[in-house]
């Protein structure tokens, strides 16, 4: 049996879960999410938490459990806590500005670059160089970082860019003169 998948998912008192068929709704403080369950996966309510079971052991079936369970999961902890992923840019003259909700980023083109959240997702600037995507949905919220961060991923050579803050990046050295 899957080990992700055999794991109920803990339902804290402020969330409610409504199962319907072939999705489950999760609504709590932060907003709402609806989880598809996969073929060959029943989800059951028991006693404050979410069991996930699979109908058999073919491989699509022992698949959709595990991932059933993790996208359920990921939806109570998206509408309790929420989801945030941090960028740092590095570069001289490359910063960050917010503009209503846009965000507007200048990093050696020619031209600042503007990029809007998608619906359930926010930006926050707290300084030029750090850029903070925030939302309820994990994977919106990692979606809009990746494009951010794709305007200018960072090179080698001086570690110039946009990266994740938790990201390394692998150095090269210079060509010997």
């Amino acid at each position: 049996m899957s080990r992700i998948g055999r794991a109920p998912v803990e339902v804290p008192g402020a969330v409610n879960v409504e199962l319907s068929g072939r999705s489950v709704k999760v609504t709590g403080p932060k907003g709402e999410l609806t989880v598809p369950v996969g073929r060959g996966v029943e989800v059951r309510q028991e006693d404050g938490t979410l069991v996930v079971e699979r109908a058999s052991d073919s491989p699509e079936h022992r698949a959709m459990h595990g991932l059933t369970r993790s996208l359920i999961q990921n939806a109570v902890t998206g509408v309790t806590d929420g989801f945030t992923k941090t960028l740092n840019i590095a570069g001289v003259g490359y910063r960050a500005t917010l503009q209503g909700r846009d965000v507007n980023l200048q990093v050696g083109y020619s031209h600042p670059v503007s990029i809007s959240p998608r619906d359930g997702v926010e930006f926050e600037v707290p300084n030029a160089t750090t850029i903070i995507v925030r939302g309820i949905d994990k994977q919106r919220v990692g979606q809009m970082a990746a494009e951010i961060r794709r305007v200018r991923p960072p090179e080698p050579y001086k570690g110039k860019g946009i990266r994740y803050s938790d990201e390394q990046i692998r150095r090269k050295v210079g060509k010997a003169g």
